[in-house]
């Protein structure tokens, strides 16, 4: 990709997925359960492998993302199966250490929303980017935010009945994470994995036809 400050010397600084989750991180489990979790149907595995032979397809990809970030413990585990299946190099950056990556992949110009991939051809020329969730996720956000509840000092006050000590919100929000990971495992998540990977094969195939 000219003018892109990922350039093939860089990519080759960054991490594989195997050396990412041995680097301390955390969430690990997380990103360990969504790697697991996610099967690749027989036609998305034959769609990726019939993309990455092709002469113009996609040949290695670059993913940035945080530790923290719910999207991108979901995310990064589909980009690595995705590369597993096309038989291609994955190569994974933080984004607050690198910026400049970020900088030239803000959702709508503006925010730097993660994770993201980039597919790159064999010359290193990008065939294309996906940038945090799949657009089911985005239809069905609601559904976290009824998962957690509401977390702030005064929902939990309404549901209390009193105002909360300090302990009492951080018992509450603990509680509310605990719901959120469970609710996790579930099939709304897994959906959004799924569609992740439909949304990429699409995005590939519109490149590379």
């Amino acid at each position: 990709m000219q003018g892109s400050v990922i350039t093939r010397e860089r990519f080759a600084q960054g991490k594989s997925f195997a050396e990412y989750l041995d680097s301390g991180i955390r969430n690990r489990e997380l990103f360990e359960r969504n790697y697991r979790d996610l099967e690749l149907t027989g036609e998305q595995t034959a769609a990726l492998r019939a993309l990455a032979a092709r002469a113009n397809g996609p040949h290695h990809v670059a993913v940035i993302g945080e530790d923290w970030c719910p999207d991108v413990y979901r995310g990064a585990p589909v980009a690595a199966r995705m590369a597993e299946a096309m038989g291609v190099e994955l190569r994974f950056f933080e984004r607050d250490q690198n910026k400049d990556m970020i900088a030239e992949y803000l959702k709508d110009g503006e925010f730097e929303s993660i994770p993201v991939f980039v597919f790159y051809d064999r010359e290193h020329g990008e065939l294309g980017h996906f940038i945090e969730r799949p657009a089911l996720a985005n239809e069905q956000l609601h559904l976290t935010r009824e998962a957690l509840g509401d977390t702030s000092a005064e929902g939990i006050a309404r549901r209390l009945g009193h105002e909360p000590s300090e302990e009492e919100l951080r018992e509450a929000r603990a509680e509310a994470r605990d719901r959120y990971l469970e609710w996790q495992k579930g099939e709304t998540w897994a959906g959004w994995r799924t569609a992740t990977v439909d949304e990429v094969i699409t995005l590939l195939e519109a490149a590379t036809a």
